[in-house]
């Protein structure tokens, strides 16, 4: 079955029928990815992650049929664009949450809507209060956040003390010849659920995917000037093994560290509730990297 076959018919197939049909379940998933509503690949398995993309599609067409594919979804899955698309309703306001928003749809970054699906964020620079630090070298004074849209209002779901840079053990002793590597502000589709460690192995989100690091030859502790270098480095989302906020010794090579072990308990409690990695445990999750002073100047309160 094709959705070209609905046309002009009065076919109604329910979820449960579509998800028998691996050809027509690949076909709508391939629309609804260049649509941005579904994350690749296109694997001809139906499960809820697909029928929530079919839903919101039909929402956001203001289609009426619910839980199945008739001859109106199926006309408008073929012949809709990206562009064409209409845009989630947000509800942004002076709030943080809603500032890092309006920061990542400025730099044209993913930002997730439905229910349960999380979006990580690290901004750089920053303390729990919101408020701007002087972002010392070797001390954990950034923040790792994630950030739920409910009912199109972003909400953050918590919140921890983090660094996205190399302490200055690794700085000064780097693990690469070209210097140690300060991850570039973005956003990456790159990590998954995995372990991290020797000696005090732990569940973290892994890197799978390149990312694009500077790496600091010079050892001034900056970005700037810094050759950039995009691959597999390792880069992971791990616990600092609760080291002082001052210090971040050799907790960090490089990766985005959230200082506390329970505290990144509690970050990977949170994200393994996320409902395309119930769907999928080998999910690659987005995450973004902002720097604070830019957030604030762009997006002050």
């Amino acid at each position: 079955m094709k959705l070209q076959d609905f046309l002009g018919k009065e076919e109604k197939w329910g979820f449960e029928a579509v998800a028998k049909d691996e050809d027509l379940t690949r076909q709508i998933q391939i629309l609804l990815i260049g649509l941005d509503l579904l994350e690749p690949p296109a694997d001809a398995k139906f499960g809820p992650v697909t029928a929530a993309a079919i839903k919101k599609f039909q929402e956001l067409k203001k289609i009426d049929e619910s839980d199945y594919i008739g001859a109106v979804t199926a006309k408008e899955l073929i012949e809709t664009k990206r562009d064409e698309l209409p845009k989630p309703e947000l509800k942004l306001g002076n709030d943080i949450a809603s500032r890092i928003v309006k920061y990542m749809l400025a730099q044209n970054y993913q930002v997730f809507t439905a229910p349960k699906e999380y979006n990580i964020v690290y901004v750089e620079g920053i303390d729990g209060d919101w408020n701007l630090n002087s972002d010392t070298p070797n001390a954990f004074n950034d923040r790792r956040i994630v950030i739920e849209v409910v009912n199109g209002t972003p909400k953050i779901v918590d919140h921890w003390q983090a660094t996205t840079e190399p302490g200055r053990y690794y700085t000064v002793n780097p693990m690469n010849p070209g210097g140690a590597a300060r991850i570039k502000f973005g956003q990456y589709k790159a990590w998954a659920v995995g372990l991290h460690g020797n000696a005090e192995r732990h569940e973290a989100l892994v890197q799978v995917a390149p990312v694009t690091v500077h790496r600091d030859f010079n050892k001034d502790f900056k970005r700037s000037g810094d050759k950039t270098d995009t691959g597999l480095f390792y880069i992971n989302q791990h616990w600092g093994y609760d080291a002082p906020s001052n210090d971040i010794k050799n907790a960090s090579a490089g990766c985005l560290v959230g200082r506390m072990r329970q505290g990144h308990k509690e970050f990977m409690s949170i994200i393994k509730q996320d409902r395309r990695y119930v769907a999928n445990n080998d999910y690659v999750f987005y995450t973004t990297v902002i720097p604070g002073d830019d957030l604030l100047k762009k997006f002050p309160g």
